[in-house]
């Protein structure tokens, strides 16, 4: 009798968790709050190093101390996925709003469309300085990507999404409650990331348009420029991306275009040849 209770309690537990695998809820859409790291004065000390000449004499003035700069800054941006797209804004441009969807393992979701129409008003009433208004879209579906900031005016940069070369490891890590493996990469311009993606979110997105894993990137480190971006929370919606963020006034151009429009501006580019060129563009503008 004791052998039929202890196989019928086995037998149980089996099916109990089966049945919970089975179903696992994997998100398709949501928002990801990412919190970007970067420290300012290590940051500072590099593009210092790397300045050549009269550049270099200029950045040390323009630095002053490079003691007195904070070690590091924080921002905090929030990514929405679906299946087919992505779109990561700065959370600062954001106004509260109400609980209308699932809710996830970071908390209560929050309805897409309505969050962007008030991002758009938010935005359009915030004060930044040049620079600083960056909204980065992947379209995962055709491998495109499109920025949109303000310089002195704005501008929509399109491109083709960068094919990453990626290696994986078997170093794991724990992000916002996900199971993340850290995969090492190097961009066509040869800078080396660190990602963490989770397959719990089958979505092959990410911030700062890196892509290209069989999940959705939760942990990125960029060591050479000293900036890195950490998920802190994941919420399900169950909206799709909203599709009414281009601002009317923006200038699209091709990102290679603005390449040569802005390659040798001493302060976003720079560099003694053309690749050197377009990584410091990518650093200053899309990192």
């Amino acid at each position: 009798m004791k052998k039929l209770i202890l196989v019928y309690v086995i037998f149980c537990s089996v099916y109990f968790f089966e049945a919970a695998a089975q179903h696992a809820y994997f998100p398709h859409k949501g928002i990801i709050s990412f919190e970007k790291e970067v420290y300012v004065r290590a940051r500072m000390r590099e593009m210092t190093n790397r300045a050549e000449g009269r550049n270099r004499g200029m950045m040390m003035r323009f630095g002053g101390n490079i003691n007195d700069i904070p070690e590091k800054n924080s921002s905090m941006f929030t990514l929405r996925f679906d299946e087919d797209e992505t779109l990561m804004v700065r959370a600062e441009a954001e106004e509260p709003t109400e609980n209308t969807a699932t809710p996830g393992r970071g908390g209560a979701g929050r309805s897409g469309n309505r969050n962007m129409n008030r991002t758009r008003s938010a935005n359009s009433r915030q004060s930044t300085r040049p620079g600083e208004h960056r909204v980065y879209y992947q379209n995962l579906r055709n491998g495109t990507s499109e920025l949109e900031l303000d310089l002195d005016e704005k501008y929509l940069l399109q491109d083709s999404l960068q094919q990453i070369t990626w290696r994986f490891t078997d170093e794991y890590r724990n992000i916002a409650g996900y199971d993340c493996r850290r995969v090492n990469g190097a961009t066509p311009d040869s800078l080396y990331i660190v990602a963490f993606y989770t397959d719990q979110i089958p979505i092959s997105g990410g911030p700062a348009l890196i892509h290209g894993l069989p999940g959705m990137i939760l942990g990125l480190a960029i060591p050479e420029m000293h900036i890195n971006y950490w998920a802190r929370k994941v919420d399900f919606v169950v909206d799709n991306v909203p599709n009414q963020w281009r601002d009317k006034k923006s200038k699209p151009m091709t990102m290679n275009d603005f390449f040569d429009a802005l390659g040798n501006n001493r302060f976003l580019g720079g560099g003694g040849n053309a690749q050197q060129q377009r990584r410091n563009l990518l650093e200053n503008l899309i990192y």
